[in-house]
This record gives C-alpha cells, sequence and structure tokens, in this order.
C-alpha cells in the first residue's frame, strides 16, 4: 500500500475508533466508510475495515449491516487480491458489494498526490 494512502487510511480508522469508544456508531461508522475507500485496494486494510464496520452493526444491532458485513468480510480482502474492488465504494451493507460510487474530492485528493509520488 502506498505510503501516502496507508497514512490516510491509518488516519480515518483512528477517528472511527476514537468514536466507536464514545459509542458514537454513526459517526464511526462514517470514518469506516472513508477508510474503505482508501484501503479496499488492500487484502489487509480492506478485511480489518470490514470487520470494524461489523463490529459497529453489532453495537448497533443491526441485522442488515451484519448479515451485509459477513459475505464482505469473508470475501472483500479477495477482491483486493484480485483488483475487483469497486473504485469509491463506501463498503456498508447500504450498497452493492461490486459497486462502483464517486470517490469525495478530498479523498480523491488522497489518491492523486500518491499517484503523482509513485509517477516521478
Amino acid at each position: 500500500m502506498n505510503k501516502i494512502i496507508k497514512t490516510a487510511f491509518e488516519e480515518e480508522m483512528q477517528k472511527a475508533k476514537e468514536f466507536y469508544l464514545k459509542s458514537d456508531w454513526n459517526t464511526c461508522f462514517l470514518y469506516l466508510e472513508r477508510a474503505h475507500i482508501l484501503g479496499q485496494r488492500n487484502f489487509i486494510s480492506h478485511t480489518v475495515n470490514h470487520w470494524w464496520m461489523l463490529k459497529v452493526g453489532f453495537k448497533k444491532k443491526d441485522s442488515k449491516e451484519i448479515l451485509g458485513q459477513i459475505p464482505r468480510l469473508l470475501f472483500g480482502g479477495i477482491t483486493s487480491l484480485l483488483g475487483k474492488a469497486p473504485i469509491g465504494n463506501t463498503g456498508g451493507a447500504n450498497v452493492g458489494i461490486l459497486q462502483p460510487m464517486p470517490i469525495p474530492k478530498d479523498l480523491q485528493e488522497i489518491f492523486d498526490r500518491a499517484e503523482n509520488v509513485n509517477s516521478q
């Protein structure tokens, strides 16, 4: 994983964990979605992210999220390894597993910075 993207992923995950500890599940999940966009191209990051989404699903007692995260947890990392992770997908059970989505501008800027470093 590119260092710039890895750092951004870790920052989003850290924010998610802070809100998790505050039992603010909705805000936690928003940061997990942002982290998902950044980490979905990496097997480990992708898998860890879905684990945290599953944990939030249990905390919220959200059966749709729990049932949606189980296959994502089991197979999400494989899509990363195969290069099939859909760009911009936020990873929650409210979106299709292979549905590409627009990337928020600030996250796109991180990808662009990473690409510029790689091309130099």
